[in-house]
Parts: C-alpha cells; sequence; structure tokens
C-alpha cells in the first residue's frame, strides 16, 4: 500500500541508472515537449534517530507538479494547510510527518528529528503534520517524511538528479502512445520508462514464497486441530452413547441424531471461531514485528507497526474454523448414529468394523502419498507443491492405524516380559481401542514428523550458510554505512576512506565493493526499446579487489576461480548467483544477459555459477574496472580489509585503532567473527516464525492426545472396574495406563521418523530449491531424532496424568453397575 501510495496516479516512470536520472531531462519532458503531467521525484531511506531510530522512507517532491499525481499534499482531507505549504517551500530543512507517525512518537509541528543517511547526519524540522482522512491513508503514509526535492537532494547527495519522474499518459489513446514515443525519443541510453504497476509487483512477489510457507505451515497446524476436534467431539459422543441408544429405540431417527451432533459441533465451532478471532488479532500484533524484521532483513525496507485486519482475513478465518469444525465432526456424528439400539452398549462391534477397515485406510494412504508425491514431481507450481506435501503428509498419516497394530502387535511380547499381566493389558488396549488410539497416535506423528522434517532442513540449511560464510568471509574487518535496510544503494562511504585505512598500520589490502540497482534483461535484448516491459530489476555486486584473495571468498559452481576470476577483467563477463541462475535458466547454453549501462544496452556473458545465500531474487557479480568501462558511478558501499599474518592474531586492537582514527564518522566497523554471527542472528530470526508454529502444532496434538484417554477411559469405565474388583490395586492401573500411554508416545515418535525424514528431503531438494533457488545438501543429526521421540513420548506421559487422576476417584461399584 505504501508503494502505491508514494506512485500516486502515475502510469509511468522514468528511470535511470545507479546515479539517477539528469534533472535537465525533465526539464525538457515539461518545456520542450510540453509534458504536462509529469512530476520529479528523489526518493529513498534514512534512519530516523528520534523515531526509535526506524527507517524513515524519504519522498522528495515538487510540490507544484504535484496535484495530478499525489493528492495527499495538494488536495483532499490529508492536504497540509498553506502556514505548512509555505514553511515547506522557505525552509531548507523541512519535512512532512504524517499524523500515525508523529502521534506514536509524541512529535508536533516545530520540533526536530535527526535524519542519519550514510555517513552524514541532518537536522530536520517538522513544519507540518499530514492528518489522513481514511485509515488506508493512514496506514499508507506512516513511515514516510515527504520534503522539497532540493532538500532531497542534498540529502541523499544527488545535485542535480533525480531518482526518478512520474508520468500519466494513458496508452489506450493515440495521444498517450504519442506522448511516450516522443519522450523515449530523448532519453538517454541509460534512463528507461517503466510502469508503475510492474514495480509495484516486484516488490509483492520478493516475499510471495515467504508468505506462501507461513500459510502452509498455518493450515498444516489447522490440519492437526481437526484431529484434535475429532476427538473431542468423538469423547462427547461417547458419554452419551447410552443417552442416544436410548433415544433410538424411543425412534428418533439416525438423520436426527446426525443432525443433532453436527449442530452442537457449529454451536461450539462458532465459539471457538470467534475466540479465534479474537486471539488471532492478539498473536497478530506480536508476530507482525518478527515478521517486519525478517521483511527487512532479506527483502525490502517496511516500517509496519499495526496490524491491517481486513474483513475478508476475518471472514476466511471463521469459514476455516467452522469448516474444520464440522468436517472433523462428520465421523463421530455417523458413529452416534451407525449402531443399532440393541448393541449400543457394545463398543466392540465398532472396533470390529474398524480394525476390518485399516486395510483400506491404509490403502487409501498410500494412494494418497502417490498423488502427493506426484504433484511434487511433475510441476513447479509451488502451490501444487505444498498441496502435495499434505499429500504425503495425510496419506502417511492414514497409513498409521495399520501400522501401529503391527508395531504394538511386534512389541506386545516385549511389554509383557518387561511388565507382565499390566504390560500385556497396556499394550492390548491400544490394539483394541485402535479407532481411538489410532486417532492421537496420527495427531502426534504429524506434529512430530513436521518438527523433524523442518528442524532437519533449518540444521542442514543453517550448517550450508556457516560454510558459506566461511568461505565468503575471508576479509579480516568490514566497514559500512549505518544500515537503513536491505540493498539500499544510497548508504555509501566517503570515496578517500579506502586511501586512510591503507595507512593504518597493520592493513594488508583493501577491497571495495558497491551494491545498486540495474535494469537486466535474460539473453540478447539490445534491440529492445528503454519503455519495453522485458526489463526486470536486479541486484548488481561490483567488487574491486585489489589482492587475488578476493576470488578465494566466493564458492564456484563451475571452473577454477582464479581463471574465471581474471577473465573478468579484459572481457564483458559476469558472475551470477545460483538463486539467479536457477530463476532465469542460466546455463553453459543460455549465458547471456542484457544489461541496462549509462552507455545503452550491452551483452555480458556469464561465466560462472557460484553458491549464495543473501538473497533468493539472485545478484549479478562484476569487477570494478568492468563496471567503471560501462557506468559512471564511483562510489563504494562497503570495505573489506585483509590484515597482515603478524596483525591478524590481534584484530581486535586494529578495529580499536581504526575507531580512534575514523572517530567522528558515521560508520560500523565490524570484525570478521561479528558479522559472521550477526549473518547467523539474522538466519535465526527468519525461522522463529516456524518454531512458534512447531510449538503450536505440537501444543494442539498434545491436546489430541489427552482428550482421546479421555474418550478411552470414560469407554473403559466397566472393563476397569473389573479388573479393580478382581484384585487390580490402583498402582496397578496406573502403571497400566502410563506404559499405555508411553507405547502410544514411542509409537508416534518411531511412525514420524521416517515421515519426517521425507518431508525434509521434500523441503530440501523441492520447496526450497524452487522456492528460493538454493543448493543444500541434507545434514542429518540424530539429536533431532531423539529430540522428537523425546517430545512424543513426553507429550503422551504428560496427556495421560490427568486421565490417571481420574482413575483415583473410580468407584468401582458403579464401574460394574449394568441396568
Amino acid at each position: 500500500l505504501s508503494t502505491a501510495t508514494v506512485s500516486g496516479r502515475a502510469t509511468h516512470q522514468i528511470v535511470g541508472g545507479p546515479p539517477g536520472l539528469a534533472e535537465d531531462i525533465y526539464r525538457r519532458i515539461k518545456v520542450d515537449l510540453g509534458v504536462a503531467d509529469a512530476a520529479p521525484v528523489v526518493d529513498g531511506y534514512a534512519t530516523a534517530l528520534e523515531l526509535d531510530r526506524q527507517p524513515l522512507r524519504i519522498l522528495g517532491v515538487d510540490l507544484f507538479a504535484e496535484p495530478p499525481f499525489r493528492a495527499y499534499l495538494c488536495g483532499g482531507r490529508t492536504a497540509m494547510d498553506l502556514r505548512a505549504f509555505t514553511r515547506f517551500l522557505t525552509s531548507p530543512d523541512a519535512i512532512l510527518l504524517a499524523g500515525a507517525t508523529a502521534q506514536r512518537h509524541h512529535l508536533s509541528e516545530g520540533d526536530r528529528i535527526t535524519l542519519r543517511i550514510g555517513e552524514r547526519r541532518f537536522t530536520m524540522t517538522i513544519v507540518g503534520i499530514l492528518q489522513a482522512g481514511d485509515e488506508s491513508s493512514r496506514s499508507a503514509l506512516d513511515g514516510v517524511g515527504i520534503v522539497d526535492i532540493s532538500t532531497a537532494q542534498e540529502l541523499f547527495n544527488m545535485q542535480g538528479r533525480l531518482s526518478r519522474i512520474d508520468l500519466i499518459a494513458d496508452e489506450r489513446t493515440q495521444a498517450g502512445r504519442e506522448t511516450l514515443e516522443r519522450i523515449s525519443k530523448i532519453l538517454p541510453l541509460d534512463a528507461s520508462i517503466v510502469k508503475p504497476q510492474s514495480r509495484n509487483q516486484s516488490v509483492e512477489s520478493l516475499a510471495d514464497a515467504f508468505e506462501l510457507n507461513l500459510t502452509a505451515l498455518s493450515l498444516l497446524a489447522l490440519v492437526v486441530g481437526m484431529f484434535l476436534i475429532y476427538n473431542t467431539i468423538t469423547f462427547s459422543v461417547v458419554q452419551r452413547r447410552p443417552l442416544f441408544g436410548t433415544l433410538r429405540s424411543l425412534g428418533v431417527t439416525q438423520g436426527e441424531i446426525f443432525g443433532l451432533v453436527l449442530f452442537e459441533t457449529a454451536v461450539l465451532g462458532t465459539a471457538g471461531a470467534v475466540l479465534g478471532l479474537g486471539l488471532g488479532i492478539v498473536l497478530g500484533r506480536g508476530a507482525v514485528t518478527l515478521v517486519t524484521r525478517t521483511i527487512n532483513d532479506l527483502y525490502y525496507v517496511v516500517t509496519v507497526r499495526d496490524i491491517n485486519i481486513a474483513p475478508f482475513t476475518l471472514a476466511k478465518g471463521f469459514g476455516l474454523g467452522m469448516g474444520a469444525a464440522v468436517i472433523a465432526a462428520l465421523a463421530p456424528a455417523y458413529e452416534a448414529t451407525s449402531v443399532p439400539p440393541v448393541s449400543v452398549m457394545q463398543r466392540s462391534s465398532i472396533e470390529g468394523r474398524v480394525r476390518r477397515l485399516l486395510p483400506v485406510v491404509a490403502t487409501s494412504g498410500v494412494l494418497l502419498a502417490i498423488l502427493g508425491a506426484a504433484m511434487l514431481l511433475l510441476t513447479a507450481d509451488l502451490v501444487v507443491n505444498l498441496g502435495g506435501i499434505f499429500g504425503v503428509v495425510v496419506g502417511l498419516a492414514l497409513v498409521s492405524p495399520l501400522a501401529t497394530v503391527w508395531l504394538i502387535s511386534a512389541l506386545r511380547p516385549v511389554a509383557k516380559k518387561a511388565a507382565g499381566i499390566v504390560g500385556n493389558l497396556a499394550a492390548g488396549s491400544i490394539i483394541t481401542s485402535i479407532s481411538r488410539t489410532s486417532i492421537a497416535i496420527a495427531s502426534l506423528m504429524i506434529a512430530v514428523s513436521v518438527i523433524i522434517g523442518l528442524q532437519t532442513m533449518i540444521n542442514s540449511f543453517r550448517i550450508a550458510v556457516q560454510n558459506w560464510l566461511d568461505a565468503t568471509l575471508i576479509a579480516d574487518i568490514y566497514i559500512s554505512p549505518p544500515s537503513d535496510g536491505v540493498n539500499n544503494s544510497q548508504n555509501i562511504l566517503d570515496a578517500g576512506l579506502p586511501g586512510e585505512l591503507k595507512a593504518i598500520n597493520g592493513v594488508a589490502a583493501v577491497t571495495t565493493l558497491r551494491r545498486v540497482s540495474i535494469s537486466y534483461s535474460a539473453g540478447d535484448a539490445t534491440s529492445l526499446p528503454a519503455s519495453s516491459t522485458a526489463w526486470e530489476a536486479a541486484e548488481l555486486l561490483v567488487v574491486h579487489a585489489e589482492t587475488s584473495r578476493q576470488a578465494a571468498s566466493f564458492v564456484w559452481t563451475d571452473g577454477d576461480p582464479n581463471t574465471v576470476w581474471q577473465q573478468m577483467l579484459n572481457q564483458d563477463e559476469v558472475q551470477v548467483s545460483e538463486p539467479f541462475a536457477n530463476k532465469h535458466g542460466i546455463n553453459r547454453e543460455h549465458n547471456l544477459l542484457t544489461l541496462q549501462t549509462d552507455q545503452g544496452s550491452r551483452i555480458f556473458r556469464v561465466a560462472a555459477v557460484y553458491y549464495d545465500y543473501a538473497s533468493n531474487q539472485g545478484i549479478i557479480l562484476m569487477r570494478r574496472e568492468l563496471y567503471d568501462r560501462y557506468w559512471n558511478d564511483p562510489r563504494i558501499s562497503s570495505i573489506a580489509v585483509y590484515l597482515t599474518p603478524q596483525s591478524r592474531p590481534e584484530s581486535g586492537k586494529v578495529v580499536e585503532q581504526m575507531r580512534r582514527k575514523l572517530a567522528g564518522r558515521d560508520i560500523v566497523i565490524t570484525a570478521n567473527a561479528q558479522l559472521r554471527a550477526n549473518a547467523l542472528a539474522v538466519f535465526d530470526r527468519t525461522f522463529a516464525i516456524t518454531g512458534a508454529l512447531n510449538l503450536l502444532a505440537t501444543a494442539v496434538a498434545f491436546v489430541g492426545v489427552l482428550s482421546a484417554l479421555m474418550a478411552l477411559q470414560v469407554e473403559r469405565t466397566r472393563e476397569l472396574g473389573v479388573l479393580r474388583a478382581n484384585g487390580m490395586t490402583l498402582g496397578q492401573v496406573w502403571r497400566m495406563t502410563l506404559l499405555e500411554t508411553g507405547l502410544m508416545g514411542a509409537t508416534s515418535g518411531l511412525l514420524s521418523m521416517p515421515t519426517g525424514f521425507l518431508l525434509a528431503l521434500i523441503l530440501i531438494y523441492i520447496i526450497n530449491l524452487r522456492s528460493f533457488g538454493w543448493t543444500i545438501r541434507m545434514d542429518l543429526q540424530w539429536s533431532t531424532f531423539a529430540q522428537a521421540m523425546l517430545i512424543a513420548i513426553a507429550s503422551a506421559l504428560l496427556a495421560g496424568i490427568y486421565p490417571m487422576l481420574r482413575l483415583g476417584r473410580l468407584q468401582i461399584a458403579n464401574a460394574v453397575r449394568q441396568e
């Protein structure tokens, strides 16, 4: 919303290379061509120190050109008053803030804030507060600061340059097409015309895979929750089986009882869904902080603090809750109606039918798992792939009841030998009550298998990142400007800083890096016009290495590093990261890229592909000498410093020496170990939500086991009463129940291991590769499987505590009484 609001009503935008556009282009469009609907813009990010050091998007505009584009500045309910308008034009340090931003930080007109951009700081005066007229505008303007365009040029060191020029031209009309054609003829070689909606879609697509995976994990938690609902309704049906038998005897039809159970479920589901909406809003307020941090780490700068509660989101949540409840209750509702009144008290008749159905259910599960595997292997569509994961996991869950019977039958002699008749009864009760125990085991198996799969994927990913960091971060010290967000090319360092660093005792060599956003097209696209939609935005990493050691910082997938690195100096060659290559199908046969340079479009050959985990959108790598040949951009974004062998053991002292020499400069000096730790901290933050969803699924499965054990206890009341009447002590009953729950947990843990292993294979070699383009080698750790088994057994044992406490209050006479 913020991106679209900043674009305003512009239908097209003129953008240039890394240095921006010469402002004379705007003069020619307005004066020479007479285009009225054109507005200059300087756009960038700064860190606002008084705003909790949050990134603030700075929008530099010309108010006299703004009315057709952004109504919140020059008209409508969000417009500023005349006094603010005058001060905005006459004060060189004037800035406008949105009302929501100012209110949150207790700021008002006349207050001053400090903006940090790269190494420089600027003190700005708030001359006006934009009061949004509606919730949509309030959300869109939050986190945006608006300044005069000349002020923005000073802030971002872009004197005489523009970030872009906004246009309004309707391509559906002859006049609009002619306007765009006339403009394209006067544009320099480094400029192109793009559509804002395509750029906005590019921004949105960055996090699509991230959002889709979170949705899949949430739905998986809902699937586990359906097992809980099933057990809950089953417990309710079991408690009232005599009542249902009596009603049937008095003439109540099966359909009426079926409707009764579903109606009760709908009432409970409504209450649960309403409570779930409230809890979801509360959880959302906490989760938005984690997600925002991850988006800032990986994709682009956002300043989201509030949650946007769309009516459709609430309706969708309510519908999912109600639908899950009713679907999960169908089987218990049918069970309540399917037994004739004469045998309503005979649980054995139900269990006998269930055991006869186990081979059919298992066969259906195998077929569903095969269908899921086909969905994973035969298409690269991520939505279909995630559906395939559900097919595999749910299919294996359907196989688990038959596997449980086989496994417990094999363990029964062991249990009898270890615990005597108590062990024999415990194992036997799991089989004789398979309709109840299998659901609890299956729900716990799914939750634990997800833990195994995700933990294996995360551990493998983390080890791959650690190995990559070991190979990439070979410099001893890294220097960068303070970061306002990811990949901000406006954060630059002083051009004289490398020379100052070389003069410090102990410094052996210095490597400079520049990160910029450029336009590119796969293949030979030199004939494409500047306004072609085939151009996409990519991140270009420019490296100037004074030592051959820099070549060793890349883990090459093909070819000798030093040979390829040297070839790049003399030829128009680049390298691309693995995600970029996977995204565009770059290989030895298809290895051409067309880049928009300051001298027009140029073709570059991809000499090699290298492993990289810094961006799932991919990076183009180029040597500085080649970059200077085609771009007029001498700026640098960061510096890597190599120390002499004698100074390396005492790198901390060199860092302190640098900080003393560069005191007063707003730069970040980070030692190798600290940068590696920071990178891994970003990695861990990325998967914080995943861990929370894991915990949620396990908690739901735990309650599912509890409700299953409660239902079993109600059904076996007479059986337990007979055992107590025949001399079984309360301690023996407790041991039997404890052993029974332990066997259920151990069975869940054992069945979850192959399921979790398959899930890890799918996540690592299919979902991860297709979502992000990264190759990861699976790293299996015994501790992951041991932890999963421990969680399964502990969850089952804890779930058995309350049923065991209820056994202590069992009245033997009441338990064995029959009408």
